[in-house]
């Protein structure tokens, strides 16, 4: 007799629908399987109850589990009527059932138990299989709805057989009161196994912040424990160029291919090219053709076409060969109609006779293929193929209609959004408008001084300069207003003379409009002649073209240009991944190559239901300079493989690759890895924890893995760079505000997201802001609190250095004071020695942490970040929207001026902690490059300062920090501009 058992816990529902009439429900649980029938306590007037109780199932044919279903009746308790009325309900197919050693807490969304009811919410349940023969079936109740037998199920935890062990009989961690019911547990050991992730998953329920859930909480906040899976992970995994080991390509006898970064996968391309001489069903000669493939299950369909015998398709699909259920392939041309398709003919292939393709070679010949009916006779009508088994290196791959789903593969557009394709974000440009003065100005009112200013319009961007008043017709403003354009283009730039009549009117004076095509473009920050535009009178409110007047004095004095001579902040600048000017002949030659295998995602949570079953669509964008990488979408897969592989040139080592998972876009998480921090040539493979911030809490979504590496085409001239400064020179040149990098970085995201929305298939607006970081300067008090201690921990160097000391001044230990003395001694005698000493003693420590040295890229850490000790009020606050919607007007705007205030405060403690944390990179090894030359400096430094008489070397230094301005240069310094590239801990924050 099979011990196979099967265990439910249900764990808790979320956002129940109310049914009592006064707001609330009484919910319990029925659990089905296998026409065994549990049920768990109520949980009166709660929309969001806590169970965590345990079932366990017998499953009678282990050979059948499979096929059997897992129903979760979700209903609400009448005492009144002593009835029961429906809920919700979820429904488990077994093929989705893994061992106790797999088993995560998944939340499902309830479906509706009939056609007219309805249901909201979502049930918690961990399902899990177990053959522990100490584990004994659940005690079963009655089929009756009497509300007698729903209560006696509280006298089970009386049986001797079924006792809760002691270190779970706790009250429940939600903050609601009541113990945890469990039923035949499993044995200690594997429960202790798995204590870490059960504190984390207890954690991850949605926490409601309503009045009565607010007085009812007493806990405070859960503290999420750091196991090991929410840190990286190194892999070795086989790709094309061999097995990966400890970075380093193990070949084994195997051929390097094209793709080394991704394991390969084979697929069977079927390319449709066309069809002639097809046969018609009716006297009229009248044929809506399309193509059906067909491997087992698996299907693609092309579009049709009205009234051609003879169409042309030009389609290819892929078929996973992992997932082909078949040795023959069918290829049928049927006719389109109205109710039930006709069948033309069939094309029957022998998998096992397809040929091989690897690439370089050439594509695949196709050949014409006779039709033949379902008996396999020959019969009028031709089909033009080409049939391969190839790899993802196959030039058909992206291009290709990927069947990953038991079902037609439709040709509308949401099919075409599913393909991998690469974007390129447009060139952007500053737009520099100096507007200097206006003359002859017509006003309306003779006798009234007016209020001039002059509003400016590229698109959907507005700037105003300050209002003049004026005695006379003319008016000077000399101010710079500045802008940013996308190339093509397509926008003009409109300038408005206004005066302000009253305080809600203005009233326009003229209007001229410059097509930023024939605007002069400057590489550097050299003179530019202006010129006087004539106004024109202004038409309606909409204006494009203003209305023509034969007499119109009125004219404006302008300076437009367009700064190529600039970087155009589009992202972070923590994060960014591009550091080049917009004018191309200022770039400097590449230094490398960043290579990306995109390998796959495992244990993804599913975000959908389909055909009663959790499940995602997932695909994968990258993010680098202007290039923007988006793979297949994965149709129905809690683990998609990807297998994808994607080339990057690199012009500055200090820049960052960002990877995001998205599943339909809805935003999973990001990864940033920083090209600094990559040693060259190296290989890494590794599994990078999901982490996303929830209300509820931080949540592991899932791992990602990843293979990468960088290769260096020159190190000299990487060595050279991290002298070289940061950003183009016109950036310290004619530097930009803060205000206005700020406002221009926004304006450059909607560009890019408009634009990059555009393509086929589109790259949707909130993807493109999320891996942009648009929203990284809002006011967070989790933040705050992550870069306060990050603060404190670059100083606690310092605090450690005096605690030490004042240790020395206590005689704690004589010896240590002894010989602290005697250094003392011999530096106040030969004070030459003070400085070499210490640079000598650098670079020991920078030799020593060597052996220490990171070995991973950065990656999100939650304890950096404090995700896992964040207070739920403190989440609510991050989660607000922006403005405020939890208040009334007047403390709205108090509350928005706080965390705009606070969001400044925040950025600058950030900023002064990375400058810390760039000290101590220095003998770090995080940038290996950076602390080979700073070692190397601090030797040369240590020999200089030897061989140099201390006071020629004060004196020196003295006169060089005193120096006359007319030898200074505007330019950083190089020391400075090493200083800027190295790492900070930016790369690790959540």
């Amino acid at each position: 007799m099979s011990n196979l058992k099967l265990g439910v816990e249900v764990v808790g529902a979320h956002n129940l629908l109310s049914k009592d009439g006064q707001g609330s429900s009484s919910p319990f649980v029925e659990l089905h399987f296998d026409g065994q029938k549990f049920r768990t306590t109520i949980k009166e007037k709660d929309l969001d109850p806590a169970w965590n109780e345990t079932f366990y199932f017998n499953v009678s044919d282990p050979n059948d589990l499979s096929s059997l279903t897992l129903e979760a009746l979700v209903f609400n308790n009448n005492k009144s009527s002593q009835s029961k009325s429906s809920l919700g309900k979820v429904k488990i197919n077994g093929s989705s059932f893994v061992p106790y050693s797999d088993a995560v807490v998944l939340h499902y969304p309830l479906e509706k138990a009939g056609v007219f009811s309805r249901t909201r919410g979502e049930l918690g349940l961990k399902v899990f299989i177990t053959d522990d023969p100490s584990v004994r079936v659940s005690n079963s109740f009655p089929a009756t709805d009497s509300s007698s037998h729903i209560g006696s199920l509280s006298s089970l935890n009386d049986e001797p057989t079924q006792r809760v062990p002691d270190f779970i009989s706790e009250p429940v961690a939600n903050g609601k009161k009541g113990t945890r019911r469990t039923f035949h547990h499993l044995p200690n050991v594997k429960q202790q196994q798995q204590e870490p992730y059960s504190s984390f998953a207890e954690s991850s329920q949605p926490i409601r912040f309503g009045p009565d859930q607010m007085k009812s909480t007493s806990q405070g906040p859960k503290v999420v424990q750091d196991p090991a899976e929410y840190s990286l992970k190194e892999t070795s995994p086989v790709l094309g160029g061999g097995r990966i080991v400890g970075g380093r390509v193990v070949r084994g006898g195997r051929k390097s291919s094209t793709y080394d970064l991704v394991e390969p996968m084979q697929f069977l391309f079927v390319r449709v090219v066309k069809a002639k001489d097809l046969p018609s069903k009716d006297i009229t000669g009248s044929l809506d053709p399309y193509v059906e493939v067909r491997v087992g299950n698996y299907k693609g369909v092309t579009q049709h076409f009205e009234k051609n015998q003879s169409p042309e398709w030009n389609t290819v699909f892929a078929f996973s060969k992992e997932r082909m259920q078949s040795s023959v392939l069918d290829v049928v041309v049927k006719d389109k109609d109205m109710l039930k398709d006709d069948f033309v003919g069939i094309v029957r292939v022998d998998l096992h006779e397809v040929p091989t393709r690897v690439a370089p070679d050439s594509p695949l010949a196709p050949e014409w293929y006779r039709l033949e009916n379902k008996k396999g006779e020959k019969k009028k009508g031709e089909l033009m193929l080409a049939v391969w088994i190839g790899t993802q290196a196959d030039e058909a791959f992206p291009d290709a209609f990927h069947t990953d789903v038991a079902g037609p593969i439709d040709m509308s557009v949401p099919s075409t959004q599913i393909r991998g394709k690469v974007y390129h974000s447009p060139r952007l440009w500053y737009v520099r408008v100096n507007v200097i003065e206006a003359q002859d100005l017509v006003v309306s009112e003779k006798n009234r001084i007016p209020d001039v200013f002059v509003k400016a319009r590229i698109g959907s961007q507005f700037l105003r300069t300050k209002p003049i008043r004026s005695q006379t017709v003319n008016a000077m403003w000399n101010e710079d207003l500045m802008f940013v354009a996308a190339e093509p283009f397509e926008e003009h730039l409109i300038l408005s003379v206004e005066d302000r009549v009253a305080s809600n009117k203005d009233e326009a004076l003229g209007v001229v409009i410059i097509p930023l095509t024939t605007v002069e473009k400057r590489a550097d920050d050299r003179f530019v002649r202006s010129r006087w535009y004539n106004l024109q009178e202004p038409g309606s409110a909409e204006i494009e073209e203003p209305k023509k007047k034969e007499k119109f004095s009125s004219r404006i004095h302008l300076r437009v240009t367009l700064d190529g001579g600039y970087h155009v902040l589009d992202e972070s600048t923590h994060y960014s991944s591009d550091l080049r000017p917009t004018a191309k002949q200022l770039w400097k030659p590449s230094i490398g190559i960043l290579e990306l295998g995109i390998l796959n995602v495992d244990g993804l949570h599913p975000s959908k239901t389909r055909d009663g079953r959790g499940t995602t669509d997932t695909y994968c964008v990258a993010k680098y300079g202007h290039k923007w990488v988006r793979t297949r979408t994965v149709i129905d897969s809690l683990n998609p493989k990807f297998n994808e592989q994607y080339t990057w040139e690199v012009y500055d080592p200090a820049t960052v690759l960002t990877v995001g998972v998205f599943d339909n876009g809805q935003l999973e998480e990001k990864v940033r890895i920083r090209v600094s921090t990559l040693e060259t040539g190296r290989v890494y493979t590794h599994s990078y924890p999901l982490l996303i911030l929830h209300p509820s809490g931080v949540k592991k979504m899932g791992e990602l893995h990843l293979a990468i590496r960088f290769s260096c085409a020159s190190m000299v001239n990487m060595m050279f760079l991290y002298s070289r400064p940061l950003l183009p020179k016109m950036h310290y040149v004619k530097p930009l505000s803060v205000t206005q990098q700020d406002m221009l970085r926004h304006q450059a995201v909607n560009i890019v997201a408009a634009r990059l929305s555009r393509a086929e298939p589109p790259l949707r607006k909130e993807v493109v802001e999320y891996m942009s970081d648009a929203d990284a300067h809002l006011w967070s008090m989790r933040r705050s609190k992550a870069n306060f201690f990050r603060l404190m921990s670059v100083f606690s160097g310092l605090l450690s250095v005096g605690n030490w000391f004042g240790d020395v001044c206590m005689w704690k230990n004589p010896i240590t004071t002894s010989l602290v003395h005697v250094l003392f001694l011999m530096l106040v005698c030969f004070p030459e020695l003070i400085l070499p000493t210490v640079f000598l003693y650098m670079c020991l420590i920078g030799l020593w942490n060597y052996q220490y040295r990171p070995r991973y890229p950065p990656h999100m850490n939650i304890r950096i970040s404090h995700a896992d000790s964040t207070h739920p009020d403190e989440l609510d606050e991050e989660f607000d929207t922006f403005p405020t919607s939890r208040s009334s007007d007047l403390v709205r705007m108090r509350y928005d001026r706080l965390r705009s205030l606070a969001g400044r405060i925040q950025t600058v403690v950030g900023d002064v902690a990375t400058q810390g944390e760039r000290i101590q990179a220095l003998l770090s090894w995080r940038d290996p490059r950076a602390t080979v030359l700073f070692i190397i400096f601090c030797l040369l430094a240590a020999i200089v300062l030897y061989s140099t008489p201390f006071q020629i070397f004060a004196g020196l230094s003295g006169f060089y920090a005193m120096r006359h301005p007319r030898f200074r240069h505007k330019l950083p310094s190089a020391p400075l501009n090493f200083f800027r590239r190295l790492p900070a801990q930016t790369d690790s924050m959540l």
